[in-house]
């Protein structure tokens, strides 16, 4: 299980908090060339980790925005983890990268089609929202239709697991405009959904704007109605909502998220990412372009605790009721059964006293952090 980030972006989207560089044009190739240098110079420092964590075969490209990257970058560090001299065969079940609209509408069908070479078989685009005004609030490079084109385009393409990213609890987001958001992104029926709320990332443009007193956050309520909604509509549509913030439909739940949730040992590549062993070693990467260090920690037993009770429960799958009460203690756990902030998953009954799986149900899912932070 792989996560390889990619720390470049055209331009910086006011919400964005994650580590990225804006790419000059002048040293753009340089910059790409001296990133997949050091990013195959992990790849071989680490192949027997990398090994190690194949149990679960994925491979995911994040971001920053991935496909700025020309193919043949992509190409090089593909094959330093593929172990390829000559046509890729891609060892792994899921591969999936991070995509942006316009990339995709000026690159083209051969890009698409070159990614599909390389072994991509999921995409993920960050489409963030279908009305205009907000997409230049969000100082997106896109507009609506861009969105669009670009999922035809990969559609025209073979790509047939598409993940698209929608951003609600702006303040400025109406009722109106969020359904209409939600209807044209099901519209597309895209395989996946995934729908986050905004939140204020230290070193963001909108940090900055709360603090000169020219943005005001959503209130909770407003962003509950539009989660709501969200939930709703796309239930009505037959998605299924897997994860807080994540949506499918029936066998298109992504392999390597879910595989996070169950806390799986993982290998982050790239300037800025995390690793975790299955020692229960936590190790990052330094934020810096070319050559970058790596630090490490080993967990302690509270915060695999903390851990093994927050992962699941984010999931429609939740904890067996023995596990949960074990870490969690049997008061908070009744307590909050008592209350229907949790309860037991008619999906997985009958079962053996105590094997029962437990889980937040869907109508509490906006509310999942104070209930997981009720039984922590």
């Amino acid at each position: 299980m792989i996560y390889l980030h990619v720390p470049f972006c055209e331009s910086r989207c006011t919400y964005c908090g994650f580590y990225s560089n804006v790419i000059q044009s002048e040293s753009k190739n340089r910059c790409f060339e001296s990133y997949a240098d050091a990013v195959r110079k992990e790849i071989a420092a680490r192949r027997e980790e990398i090994t190690q964590t194949l149990e679960v075969n994925t491979l995911y490209i994040g971001g920053g925005t991935p496909s700025v990257l020309p193919l043949d970058v992509l190409s090089k560090i593909v094959r330093s983890l593929s172990g390829a001299e000559g046509p890729v065969i891609s060892p792994w079940s899921e591969f999936t990268i991070e995509v942006n609209p316009e990339d995709i509408v000026q690159k083209g069908e051969e890009y698409v089609k070159g990614l599909l070479a390389l072994g991509v078989n999921r995409i993920s685009m960050g489409v963030q929202s279908f009305d205009d005004g907000i997409l230049r609030w969000m100082n997106r490079r896109h507009d609506s239709a861009e969105a669009v084109e670009a999922f035809k385009i990969l559609r025209r393409c073979g790509v047939m697991n598409i993940s698209i990213d929608l951003i609600f609890g702006l303040p400025q987001l109406s009722e109106k405009v969020w359904a209409d958001t939600i209807e044209r992104a099901m519209d597309l029926k895209p395989e996946h959904i995934s729908a986050y709320q905004l939140s204020i990332e230290e070193g963001s443009a909108i940090e900055k704007l709360i603090a000169k007193g020219g943005f005001t956050e959503a209130t909770d309520e407003r962003c509950r109605e539009q989660y709501d909604l969200l939930c709703a509509r796309l239930g009505e549509a037959g998605y299924h909502h897997y994860e807080v913030s994540n949506f499918s439909l029936p066998g298109y739940e992504a392999v390597h998220n879910s595989a996070y949730w169950r806390r799986v040992p993982y290998v982050g590549l790239g300037p800025g990412v995390h690793s975790l062993s299955a020692s229960s070693v936590r190790s990052w990467n330094s934020e810096s372009l070319g050559e970058y260090s790596r630090e490490e920690e080993v967990l302690t037993p509270e915060d695999i605790r903390v851990e093994r009770i927050m992962l699941p429960l984010r999931t429609d799958a939740g904890l067996p009721e023995d596990e949960l009460r074990s870490l969690a203690g049997d008061a908070p756990v009744d307590r909050l059964l008592s209350e229907g902030a949790l309860w037991f998953d008619s999906a997985h009954q009958p079962a053996p006293e105590r094997s029962r799986r437990i889980r937040i149900p869907e109508d509490h899912f906006f509310t999942s952090d104070d209930i997981i932070s009720d039984l922590i």
